[in-house]
């Protein structure tokens, strides 16, 4: 029997605010945040050379900077689902993110900036599970697919602005890192000053799905620290399929030392391609979110075939289908930023999405890892060895989605056709 409602409970059934704007504005945090620490990313390793770092110790700040940022979700997802205060871990961890990067612009000496770097990553660990389950209840709404599209088309927009943000301060102050990084104080306050407005304005998103407030759930639903374990079944073999496209998927890194390693373009022209791609990742996004809301997750099947034909196109040794590769490779970035995780929320109720959140988040990031360095090893092997092994890779996922939609019988569209939530 759940405990009697406190004052949290009283209230408007729904929120003040549409659905569709609070995922516009939760958008809008992301596409401000997104121009901090994309913009600051984009010179994460110049700035440590230029500090006297050598190319490993680049290696390790930055590769332990990504494990924080996949690893500590296992932890910050349950916890999470356990306190109730989704608002709260959201705040905290865009807030460590906005302070830690104009920081960098102080710093004088390795390990300071390399602790901010890692602290920023951190930030986002500490966020993402509480932040994408308060998106998921107003995508209940909106319908899952056409939420999260909208949220990734605006994050993008974000990572665009970031880095050629930075690139016009280094070039109108001669290349100096300092007043690029501290620049961004500006879209971070920004971003904090929203982030607020926002939880004020709608205190509790859970009432978009449920009619509970989401810092206050059922005491059937909490979360315990062994929550993991009783997530449901079609979870993980979700879990298992999006693993494995990212397994069989290049990394930008590789794609793009091919373009510069076998003259194909300009280190110049690389990011403006990357540009290019992110621009195509949003309306990708955009895409299979409606059509996601319209036909279910039967739309998922597209994702291992045009994943399998990056490699083929990419790591071509003429220009024309190696572009044509990594504009590809940006469609594939976009259904995995937003589609897939769209799906996630059909597949677990509102009181284990964050737990859900933080494991499916650790597998993918662990995946795209490994998937990094399948490929760049088998590139140096041989490229057709490459796109036969991302292939069959991708053709397993393809039969662990079918497995996922057979069991689960595709149900209602607009729930994102998976079962409902669990």
């Amino acid at each position: 029997m759940p405990p009697p409602a406190g004052p949290a409970d009283t209230g408007p059934a729904r929120p003040p605010l549409s659905a569709w704007r609070f995922v516009l504005w939760f958008g809008v945090v992301a596409m401000l945040a997104d121009v901090v620490y994309e913009g600051a990313r984009s010179i994460t390793g110049p700035l440590l050379a230029d500090l006297g770092a050598s190319a490993l110790t680049v290696g390790v700040i930055t590769g332990v900077g990504e494990a924080s940022a996949l690893v500590l979700r296992l932890v910050s997802g349950p916890l999470a689902d356990r306190t109730g205060r989704f608002w709260a871990w959201a705040v905290a961890g865009y807030g460590l993110t906005v302070v830690s990067v104009p920081l960098l612009g102080l710093a004088s000496v390795v390990w300071v900036a390399g602790a901010l770097i890692i602290a920023e990553r951190v930030g986002k660990a500490v966020r993402q599970p509480a932040k994408d389950t308060l998106l998921s209840h107003a995508a209940a709404v909106t319908g899952r697919g056409r939420g999260f599209a909208a949220h990734e088309a605006l994050d993008q927009a974000g990572a665009l602005a970031g880095p050629l943000a930075v690139a016009a301060v280094l070039a109108a102050s001669g290349g100096d890192y300092g007043p690029a990084l501290l620049a961004l104080a500006v879209p971070g306050a920004l971003t904090l000053t929203v982030l607020a407005w926002l939880r004020v304005r709608v205190p509790h998103p859970a009432r978009y799905e449920t009619g509970r407030p989401a810092e206050q759930p059922r005491q059937r639903d909490r979360a315990t620290p062994g929550a993991a374990s009783r997530l449901p079944g079609r979870f993980w073999v979700y879990a298992a399929f999006a693993g494995l496209t990212m397994t069989g998927f290049a990394t930008f890194g590789v794609l793009s030392f091919h373009l510069v390693a076998a003259d194909l373009l300009p280190a110049a022209a690389v990011p403006v391609l990357y540009a290019a791609a992110m621009v195509v990742d949003a309306v990708a996004a955009i895409a299979t979110g409606w059509a996601y809301d319209r036909y279910g997750a039967r739309v998922l099947v597209v994702l291992p075939v045009v994943a399998a034909a990056v490699p083929a196109l990419a790591f071509s040794p003429t220009v024309g289908p190696a572009v044509a590769g990594v504009l590809v490779w940006g469609a594939v970035l976009g259904v995995q930023e937003s589609t897939l995780k769209a799906t996630v929320a059909d597949l677990v109720g509102p009181g284990r999405r964050a737990t859900a959140y933080g494991v499916f988040g650790a597998v993918v990031g662990v995946a795209a890892a490994a998937g990094g360095a399948l490929t760049g090893g088998l590139y140096e092997t041989s490229v057709p060895l490459l796109v036969a092994v991302t292939a069959t890779v991708q053709a397993v996922a393809l039969g662990v989605l079918v497995t996922v939609l057979r069991r689960d019988r595709v149900g209602s569209p607009r729930r994102g056709g998976v079962g409902g939530t669990g």
